[in-house]
């Protein structure tokens, strides 16, 4: 059975007249990268905040870690963290000292040993007692991350977490949140840059207009995407990318495809979610397979 450690039904939300989700529906699985995309102004941080108790919803239910977020908002912060799209950081204190500061808002206790891994996981422990005001904007959001890990979370938000990041320090931050994935953390990811969710996701979803209009793997979407426009990808697959554009391009063909990717996804996905039952059963009449 699949453990939905972050499940959302039917959630609306609206500032004055301006209705920004109108009936959104997802779960995220237990351990996996789940990847949200979405144009500016889609609504993905407004998920996001919701997610992480900052705003309220406006209709609709949302349960995580099987805490409902209305009812249990207490319960729901003790198991999340969230690192938004700008570094909060003090640039007054170093490194230690804003993981020390966090450590104390969280009222953690014997913290030191965790606080110092984490500066070693991150390559700051050589520059963990300079003031955080001289890192690079690489090295402000390695601490931002870092302090965001203390009191181990079992879901992290990633708003956007490498924009305004060079190359070099996005590709680094790359491989620490497939560290996270391999240490078993649950990570919700929203981003911009379309190969960042294709390196990293295990389930991306779109949104667009409100909803979640498309939604599967990397490579179930793309594939979709090839079945639809057989004459264009002939020979390869699309990227992710493509297939972004596909669905939230609203001139004509391009959304009858968006139509089509989705209903392929979704086919794709309960096939898969059907798999995996069929093996769980297998392993559970006494099938070792790993």
């Amino acid at each position: 059975m699949v453990e939905k450690i972050i499940e959302v039904t039917d959630l609306k939300k609206a500032f004055k007249a301006n209705e920004v989700l109108k009936g959104v529906n997802f779960y995220v699985r237990r351990g996996q990268v789940f990847s949200l995309l979405g144009s500016n102004g889609a609504g993905k941080t407004t998920i996001v905040r919701i997610l992480a108790t900052l705003t309220t919803l406006g209709s609709g239910s949302v349960s995580v870690c099987g805490a409902d977020l209305v009812k249990q908002p207490n319960k729901v912060r003790e198991v999340i963290s969230l690192t938004g799209q700008y570094a909060a950081v003090d640039e007054m204190l170093t490194a230690r000292e804003n993981l020390r500061l966090v450590a104390n808002l969280r009222h953690l206790k014997n913290y030191t040993q965790k606080m110092e891994d984490l500066l070693e996981m991150f390559e700051l422990t050589q520059h963990a007692d300079k003031l955080v005001k001289t890192y690079s904007g690489g090295m402000k959001r390695k601490t931002d991350i870092a302090m965001s890990l203390l009191g181990e979370p079992e879901i992290i938000f990633l708003d956007e977490p490498t924009t305004g990041l060079d190359p070099q320090s996005r590709l680094r931050l790359w491989d620490m949140i497939e560290n996270l994935k391999n240490q078993g953390k649950t990570i919700f990811l929203t981003t911009q840059y379309l190969e960042e969710a294709e390196r990293l996701a295990d389930y991306v979803a779109v949104l667009d207009g409100g909803v979640i209009v498309a939604g599967g793997t990397p490579s179930e979407l793309k594939t979709a995407l090839k079945d639809v426009s057989v004459a264009e990808y002939e020979n390869a697959l699309p990227t992710l990318e493509d297939v972004f554009l596909s669905i939230v391009n609203k001139g004509g063909s391009a959304q009858n495809n968006a139509d089509k990717v989705s209903s392929t996804s979704q086919s794709t996905d309960q096939n898969t979610d059907s798999q995996r039952a069929d093996s769980q059963n297998t392993d559970s009449k006494g099938g070792e397979n790993e």
